[in-house]
């Protein structure tokens, strides 16, 4: 039996993506914070296996290559095992697709080759030089048959355009997908006008992921619809937010909190805000709902269970916990067993646990 494409699905009905990998493996212990690239596919293949699976058991129907960052021009990493030799975008994008593939063999799952920006288009390199360092990553990718190409995590609109139209060359669908919020990219190029210029380049669906959470992520793929409906143009449209609140950021969304990267638990969103974001985006039309940093297999099984109905199905995942602390009525505590139904956990908030508020200066002073 054939397996259904990306494009077939999303005219059917909804795709659900996976969550964030650089993060969950350097609080695992196998990503280098700061550099953030994807070396572990290489000296840690269980670990990145594992979180392939974790995914597919919360509801994924994407297994996207853990290659971000795998740009010759960006890597400056070092193999441990044979001196002076530095891994190649090549090396890393062979054994992601061979993690990914394997994974997803194992249910019904796609396979994304994921390109991210490059150094060489802030360093002034030119087109051309920015297209080959995209050509090389493409090329592993068509050699390991990936379903599909997703291009995330630009900044710039106009390097975007050069990933899609080097990208559309394979004849695979493109997800193009720009890391800005409602202030536009990075040029001051609104959010909406980046909509526009990515579909009119080239890419079958088109959205935003990472650095900001979800409800800001719902708020500025409002605006890229109006947009393009506005130009007249119909991609499919696709959000994939981090798992951390971003109030009061700027352009730069998480990567302008104090706390980041080492310090963002206290800002992780629940996974019932993750059940009203996931509402919030299929309502607006958004057929591929995924997140990207900070978002682990509990909040991807939240998208799947509160888009269950959609789906026609449940996650695997669901049937240890049912949603919206149906298994609290399982507790020793009668108070405990008290806590069940979406309306509980829709009208709490959360508490940080903290004593002081953040605005406190903490004293380096031992008392």
């Amino acid at each position: 039996m054939v397996k259904k494409g990306l494009l077939e699905r999303l005219r059917d009905g909804v795709v659900i993506g996976d969550g964030g990998f650089v993060m969950a493996l350097e609080k695992r212990g196998y990503v280098t914070g700061g550099a953030w690239t994807p070396e572990a596919v290489i000296e840690h293949p269980d670990a990145v296996q594992q979180l392939h699976k974790e995914f597919l058991r919360a509801g994924s129907d994407v297994m996207q290559t853990f290659t971000f960052f795998s740009t010759d021009d960006t890597l400056q990493v070092k193999h441990p095992g044979e001196e002076g030799y530095s891994y190649k975008c090549s090396d890393l994008n062979n054994a992601a697709c061979k993690l990914a593939h394997e994974v997803a063999r194992e249910g019904d799952a796609l396979v994304a080759g994921g390109v991210t920006q490059t150094t060489s288009y802030t360093a002034g390199k030119g087109k051309a030089f920015v297209q080959a360092n995209i050509k090389d990553q493409v090329k592993t990718f068509m050699v390991n048959k990936v379903d599909f190409i997703i291009c995330e995590f630009f900044m710039y609109v106009e390097e975007m355009e050069w990933a899609i139209e080097e990208v559309t060359k394979s004849g695979l669908p493109v997800v193009a997908s720009m890391c800005i919020g409602l202030k536009g990219d990075y040029a001051g190029v609104s959010a909406g006008e980046c909509a526009v210029r990515m579909a009119r380049a080239g890419a079958d669906v088109v959205g935003v992921n990472c650095l900001f959470d979800p409800y800001m992520t719902v708020d500025t793929i409002k605006v890229m619809k109006s947009a393009l409906d506005e130009a007249g143009l119909k991609p499919f449209l696709l959000t994939q937010p981090n798992g951390f609140f971003t109030t009061g950021t700027g352009k730069e969304g998480y990567l302008s909190c104090p706390e980041y990267p080492f310090a963002m638990e206290a800002r992780t969103v629940s996974r019932f805000d993750v059940h009203k974001y996931a509402r919030a985006a299929y309502d607006l039309g958004v057929r591929y709902v995924g997140g990207c940093c900070g978002f682990e297999a509990y909040h991807i099984r939240a998208i799947a269970e509160e888009l269950a109905e959609e789906r026609g199905k449940w996650p695997a995942g669901s049937a240890k916990n049912k949603p919206w602390g149906q298994n609290n009525v399982l507790s020793s505590s009668p108070f405990i067993r008290k806590r069940v139904g979406r309306q509980y956990w829709e009208s709490i908030v959360p508490s940080s646990g903290r004593s002081k508020p953040p605005s406190h200066p903490i004293d380096p002073k031992p008392q």
